[in-house]
């Protein structure tokens, strides 16, 4: 089946994960997680980030995302995020359903939030008819593929904690902003001060699985009961751990990274020459958002399927991965730049 640009979700698993899962799956371990592979997978994220931590894994990242805020917010309560982030667009009201509470959300361009944008939502507090801000929640890499720095991040933290809000990332593509930065996962999320993040693996060669980390943790008391009702406790946690460990134990994750952002690179490099595209953000990780031919659309999707990211403008959202290859690009720029040539 051909790769396509439609998601870092379509690709595959690395042989390195593949070998990990085959290496997990030899005699008996104990279960839920009392086994080897995610003992070993804990003290190596202690390594990357900080020793007082706590550490979950769970299936999927809209079970990471979920049960990690669901064990902070009550249903009283509510979450700031930018209007594009997966927990208001692509989780299909499970925040709201499972934990009850209300998303306050921000229209932004490029998906990232300031602490400006936060600061209309801190009125009303200890009112009893209105929803109590809790907790803002940011996406790093964002859903439009931009990057915030370590400093944006921190200023986010520092003026969240000065109105009593915890912050949370939800890092599903967390390695390419990772690399983007040239930051380490400590600078990015433990010295700016983040209370706790949902740690993505899928979109960056596991085969299933993330991580919710407390970096503040007291806040993780009750969350393993959270993540059991939330059908996110997986039995044999060793398929989980052992992946993390393979992943980021050693450089594989940012091997992969670093090969999807620069995918996306040369793809909007090529874009940025076709005559009549617009790319409608800076390429920061491994997505590319350009404004295409609506006549030339339905083609280009037979040559890689990708989506429509709004139909109103014809804008589209282009994802690289860890497995895409150089000539796939060449490919889709030289078919868009025949079609282009005949619909002038």
């Amino acid at each position: 089946m051909k790769k396509t640009l439609a998601s870092d979700n379509y690709s595959g698993t690395t042989p390195e994960i593949i070998e990990a899962l085959a290496k997990a799956n030899t005699g008996h371990q104990g279960s839920y997680g009392a086994d080897e592979s995610t003992e070993a997978a804990i003290k190596m994220f202690q390594r990357i980030l900080k020793e007082d931590i706590d550490v979950y894994f769970t299936m999927n990242g809209t079970g990471a995302n979920v049960t990690a805020l669901s064990s902070v917010c009550p249903s009283y309560g509510a979450v700031i995020c930018s209007s594009a982030a997966h927990i208001n667009v692509d989780e299909c009201g499970a925040p709201e359903k499972f934990g009850g509470f209300k998303l306050l959300t921000v229209e932004k361009d490029n998906g990232k939030l300031t602490p400006e944008d936060i600061k209309p939502f801190m009125v009303n507090l200890g009112e009893q008819h209105w929803s109590q801000p809790k907790v803002v929640s940011i996406t790093q890499a964002t859903e439009y593929g931009t990057v915030y720095t370590c400093e944006e991040i921190k200023e986010i933290v520092d003026y969240a904690h000065s109105q009593g809000l915890l912050v949370h990332v939800d890092g599903a593509r967390i390695s390419n902003a990772a690399v983007s930065l040239g930051a380490t996962f400590k600078e990015m999320l433990v010295d700016t001060g983040v209370d706790f993040v949902s740690f993505g693996g899928t979109k960056n060669g596991l085969m299933f699985g993330e991580a919710v980390i407390f970096l503040n943790t007291s806040l993780s008391e009750n969350y393993k009961y959270i993540r059991k009702q939330g059908m996110q406790l997986l039995s044999k946690m060793r398929f989980i751990s052992a992946q993390f460990e393979a992943l980021f134990g050693t450089d594989l994750w940012e091997r992969n990274a670093i090969h999807a952002n620069n995918m996306a690179q040369k793809l909007a490099e090529g874009l940025s020459k076709v005559e009549g595209v617009t790319i409608t953000q800076e390429v920061q990780a491994n997505g590319v958002f350009a404004i295409l031919d609506r006549a030339v659309i339905p083609a280009m999707q037979e040559q890689s399927p990708f989506y429509v990211w709004n139909e109103q403008t014809n804008e589209v959202r282009l994802m690289c991965s860890f497995d895409t290859a150089e000539e796939e690009i060449d490919a889709f720029i030289n078919k868009l730049n025949q079609l282009t040539s005949v619909t002038a």
